[in-house]
């Protein structure tokens, strides 16, 4: 057994390169290869933050805890999702998630590693794409 006690991790702020707006991530458990080779974090996205288009190898789920979010995968229309939602984008779907324009949304993330790999992030979500 292995507990990760709250707090032992720290939180840490969104990497620029990543995401646009103020973006929170507390990392919840990461891969080990005894254990798992997934890794979850909380994302607390602040009102109008979101992440760049990206995709996963072995895809990802979200489940939203608070607030109000979009996701859009490439091509597909800006979608709405609320607490309770549970958003799973298949291996190497091109999309991004994040808050809506005027309140902050937090979800759990959580995705698998294939040969080292999580993410591939890609370009920034423009103001442009965000909005329509």
């Amino acid at each position: 057994m292995d507990i990760i006690r709250n707090g032992e991790t720290p939180s840490m702020k969104g990497p620029e390169e990543w995401f646009t707006g103020d973006v929170l991530v507390d990392p919840l458990y990461n891969y080990k290869e005894t254990i798992t080779r997934g890794a979850a974090a909380l994302v607390t996205f602040a009102p109008g933050a979101r992440t760049a288009w990206h995709t996963h190898p072995a895809g990802q789920t979200l489940i939203v805890q608070s607030g109000l979010g979009w996701v859009q995968r490439d091509g597909g229309p800006i979608e709405e999702i609320r607490p309770g939602d549970i958003v799973y984008f298949e291996p190497n779907e091109k999309h991004w998630h994040g808050a809506s324009a005027n309140k902050a949304m937090s979800h759990i993330a959580i995705q698998e590693e294939v040969d080292g790999e999580v993410v591939t992030w890609m370009e920034k979500v423009s103001d442009k794409q965000y909005k329509k």
